[in-house]
């Protein structure tokens, strides 16, 4: 009989004292995740939010690229921007609010520069359109919640 089981049995069927984690809490440290991966976060939530133009020198005053998982620093920023969203999104009170100025705004900025490092990038959208979008290769971005969670 494992230890648990004494506790049951001192318990005289009393319901164990153990409380199950909440419906966010982490229990694998990525658990609680709201999207399994950046590009899930990317594809499902910053593309249909956050619309801007975009285009080649001339058209547009932003660069994106479709294929925004070549670019090292674009993927370490988006992670940033993903993991700060999650984090936030917690706080119904101000979460949203600063979430959008201290963290995406800012690295948004820095990502669609025209010098920035989508700067090559000759990927367009029109007004109200959402950024160019391709999605990564198979199993370039595996959902965490299921790798951390095995």
């Amino acid at each position: 009989m494992t230890d648990y089981d004494d506790d049951l049995d001192a318990a005289d069927g009393d319901e164990p004292d153990i409380d199950p984690p909440e419906a966010d809490e982490s229990v694998s440290g990525d658990a609680g995740l709201f999207f399994g991966s950046v590009d899930e976060f990317v594809r499902e939530q910053l593309i249909e939010e956050y619309r801007r133009v975009v285009g080649p020198s001339g058209r547009a005053h932003r660069r994106w690229a479709a294929e925004w998982w070549r670019y090292p620093e674009a993927v370490s920023r988006l992670e940033a921007i993903w993991r700060a969203w999650e984090h936030l999104r917690q706080d119904g009170a101000t979460g949203s609010s600063v979430w959008w100025r201290d963290h995406l705004d800012p690295h948004m900025a820095v990502l669609m520069d025209v010098e920035g490092p989508f700067a090559d990038s000759k990927d367009q959208n029109d007004p109200g359109e959402k950024l160019p979008y391709t999605a990564p290769p198979a199993g370039l971005f595996p959902d965490v919640r299921l790798t951390d969670a095995g």
